[in-house]
């Protein structure tokens, strides 16, 4: 318990404005993907086919799908921020090696880079969690 009070107190001291910023990007994006998603279903379920995960979860694209909602609102706001982000990276992992890693950086439509960069900062706000400007730090300050 001690390291994470220690990682909590650095992180409260040494979060610059900017990053708020970063957050909510990096929220929207994943709220973004979750709309897709649903909009699109078919395209979720022809990826995870794919990768096979597909016939063995059925239920998989259902969670994918509204743990990005939910986690990307939850990032956007900065509530539970830590706790979203940790539902995000096994999501983001896959991605990165059981989908899209198959089709290469530099082959058209590949969405590697860019999942490789959510996946980062997914690992950055898992350390830096929400930021000065957040619901968290909102009710830090007021408890109630």
């Amino acid at each position: 318990m001690g390291i994470i009070r220690e990682v909590k107190q650095w992180s409260t001291t040494h979060h610059p404005k900017w990053l708020v910023a970063l957050r909510v990007v990096l929220g929207i994006c994943l709220f973004a993907k979750g709309i897709q998603f649903i909009s699109d279903a078919a395209e979720l379920e022809s990826l995870l086919s794919n990768g096979h995960f597909n016939q063995s979860f059925p239920w998989l694209s259902w969670i994918i799908t509204w743990v990005h909602l939910f986690g990307g609102f939850m990032i956007i706001i900065g509530l539970q921020t830590r706790l979203a982000v940790a539902m995000q990276i096994p999501i983001v992992t896959g991605a990165v090696f059981f989908i899209n890693a198959g089709n290469g950086i530099f082959s058209s439509f590949s969405e590697l880079l860019l999942s490789i960069i959510i996946l980062v900062l997914l690992f950055v706000f898992l350390i830096e969690g929400g930021g000065p400007i957040s619901l968290d730090n909102y009710f830090r300050k007021n408890p109630k």
